[in-house]
Protein backbone atom coordinates (compact mmCIF):
# COMPACT_ATOMS: atom_id res chain seq x y z
CA UNK A 1 0.00 0.00 0.00
CA UNK A 2 1.35 3.51 -0.87
CA UNK A 3 0.58 6.23 0.50
CA UNK A 4 0.92 10.25 -1.44
CA UNK A 5 2.76 12.62 0.80
CA UNK A 6 0.95 16.12 0.72
CA UNK A 7 2.78 19.07 0.27
CA UNK A 8 3.81 20.71 3.67
CA UNK A 9 3.64 24.62 3.98
CA UNK A 10 6.09 26.28 2.40
CA UNK A 11 8.07 29.34 3.26
CA UNK A 12 6.45 30.82 -0.25
CA UNK A 13 2.91 30.05 0.87
CA UNK A 14 3.29 31.47 4.32
CA UNK A 15 4.64 34.70 2.81
CA UNK A 16 1.63 34.89 0.15
CA UNK A 17 -0.46 34.19 2.88
CA UNK A 18 0.82 37.02 4.76
CA UNK A 19 0.44 39.39 1.90
CA UNK A 20 -3.29 38.48 0.83
CA UNK A 21 -4.20 38.90 4.83
CA UNK A 22 -2.27 42.51 4.52
CA UNK A 23 -3.94 43.08 1.01
CA UNK A 24 -7.62 42.30 2.63
CA UNK A 25 -6.93 44.29 5.64
CA UNK A 26 -5.94 47.24 3.88
CA UNK A 27 -8.71 47.75 1.85
CA UNK A 28 -10.86 47.85 4.74
CA UNK A 29 -8.81 50.31 6.27
CA UNK A 30 -7.30 48.35 8.78
CA UNK A 31 -3.70 47.53 10.45
CA UNK A 32 -3.00 44.54 11.49
CA UNK A 33 -0.50 41.82 12.06
CA UNK A 34 -0.46 38.44 10.79
CA UNK A 35 1.27 35.32 11.87
CA UNK A 36 1.54 31.67 9.83
CA UNK A 37 2.70 28.54 11.77
CA UNK A 38 3.93 25.71 9.64
CA UNK A 39 2.04 21.82 10.40
CA UNK A 40 4.41 21.51 13.96
CA UNK A 41 3.76 25.07 15.06
CA UNK A 42 7.25 26.74 13.75
CA UNK A 43 7.14 30.25 12.71
CA UNK A 44 7.13 30.19 9.40
CA UNK A 45 6.01 34.11 8.41
CA UNK A 46 5.15 37.09 9.96
CA UNK A 47 4.54 41.06 9.89
CA UNK A 48 3.23 43.60 12.21
CA UNK A 49 2.60 47.05 9.74
CA UNK A 50 4.44 49.76 12.27
CA UNK A 51 1.10 51.60 12.55
CA UNK A 52 -0.31 48.37 14.57
CA UNK A 53 -0.62 48.15 18.30
CA UNK A 54 2.59 45.77 19.68
CA UNK A 55 0.08 43.32 21.21
CA UNK A 56 -1.33 42.28 17.92
CA UNK A 57 1.54 40.34 17.15
CA UNK A 58 1.27 37.91 19.87
CA UNK A 59 -2.25 37.78 19.59
CA UNK A 60 -2.22 37.12 15.77
CA UNK A 61 0.80 34.23 16.88
CA UNK A 62 -1.76 32.49 19.57
CA UNK A 63 -4.80 32.63 17.28
CA UNK A 64 -2.45 30.78 14.80
CA UNK A 65 -1.46 28.44 17.02
CA UNK A 66 -4.87 27.69 18.79
CA UNK A 67 -6.24 27.52 15.22
CA UNK A 68 -3.43 24.76 14.45
CA UNK A 69 -3.83 22.71 18.04
CA UNK A 70 -7.64 21.84 17.48
CA UNK A 71 -7.98 22.13 13.99
CA UNK A 72 -10.72 24.61 13.54
CA UNK A 73 -11.47 28.17 13.30
CA UNK A 74 -10.87 30.23 15.99
CA UNK A 75 -14.29 32.07 15.40
CA UNK A 76 -15.59 28.54 15.56
CA UNK A 77 -14.65 27.87 19.09
CA UNK A 78 -15.41 30.96 21.36
CA UNK A 79 -18.34 29.31 22.99
CA UNK A 80 -16.75 25.90 23.52
CA UNK A 81 -14.66 27.92 26.05
CA UNK A 82 -17.46 29.61 28.36
CA UNK A 83 -18.11 27.81 31.47
CA UNK A 84 -20.08 24.35 30.56
CA UNK A 85 -18.56 24.64 27.09
CA UNK A 86 -15.92 21.70 25.63
CA UNK A 87 -13.36 23.25 26.13
CA UNK A 88 -13.84 24.84 29.17
CA UNK A 89 -10.63 23.69 31.06
CA UNK A 90 -8.39 23.36 27.71
CA UNK A 91 -6.50 26.90 28.62
CA UNK A 92 -4.82 25.93 31.43
CA UNK A 93 -3.97 22.20 29.89
CA UNK A 94 -1.14 22.76 27.16
CA UNK A 95 2.24 24.25 27.80
CA UNK A 96 1.07 27.10 25.85
CA UNK A 97 -1.87 29.24 26.44
CA UNK A 98 -4.72 29.80 23.57
CA UNK A 99 -6.82 32.75 22.30
CA UNK A 100 -10.67 32.26 22.00
CA UNK A 101 -10.85 34.98 19.50
CA UNK A 102 -12.03 35.10 15.85
CA UNK A 103 -8.91 35.73 13.51
CA UNK A 104 -7.14 32.10 14.09
CA UNK A 105 -7.45 29.62 11.18
CA UNK A 106 -5.81 26.17 9.99
CA UNK A 107 -4.24 25.69 6.39
CA UNK A 108 -5.43 22.82 4.69
CA UNK A 109 -4.33 20.97 1.81
CA UNK A 110 -5.74 17.58 -0.08
CA UNK A 111 -7.43 17.69 3.66
CA UNK A 112 -4.68 17.33 5.96
CA UNK A 113 -3.35 20.10 8.15
CA UNK A 114 -0.84 21.75 6.93
CA UNK A 115 -0.33 24.88 8.91
CA UNK A 116 -2.02 27.88 10.30
CA UNK A 117 -2.85 31.42 9.63
CA UNK A 118 -3.56 34.20 12.77
CA UNK A 119 -4.78 37.91 12.32
CA UNK A 120 -4.79 40.37 14.75
CA UNK A 121 -5.70 43.88 15.46
CA UNK A 122 -8.95 44.70 13.88
CA UNK A 123 -12.08 43.85 15.23
CA UNK A 124 -12.62 39.72 15.65
CA UNK A 125 -14.96 39.47 12.89
CA UNK A 126 -12.52 41.30 10.53
CA UNK A 127 -9.70 39.58 11.61
CA UNK A 128 -11.37 36.04 10.78
CA UNK A 129 -12.30 37.45 7.49
CA UNK A 130 -8.95 38.16 6.59
CA UNK A 131 -7.50 35.05 7.41
CA UNK A 132 -10.38 33.06 5.83
CA UNK A 133 -9.75 35.31 2.36
CA UNK A 134 -6.08 34.61 2.41
CA UNK A 135 -6.18 30.93 2.99
CA UNK A 136 -9.09 30.87 -0.13
CA UNK A 137 -6.30 33.28 -1.84
CA UNK A 138 -3.67 30.07 -1.33
CA UNK A 139 -5.38 27.59 -3.62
Amino acid sequence: MSTTAVAPLTIEDAESLVAAAHRAAEAAGVTVSVTVLDAGGHLLAFRRDDRAVLISGETSTRKAYTALQLNAPTADLVDAVQPGGLFHTLPTALDRPLLFIAGGVPVHREGRLIGAIGVGGGAPDQDHGFASAAVKALV
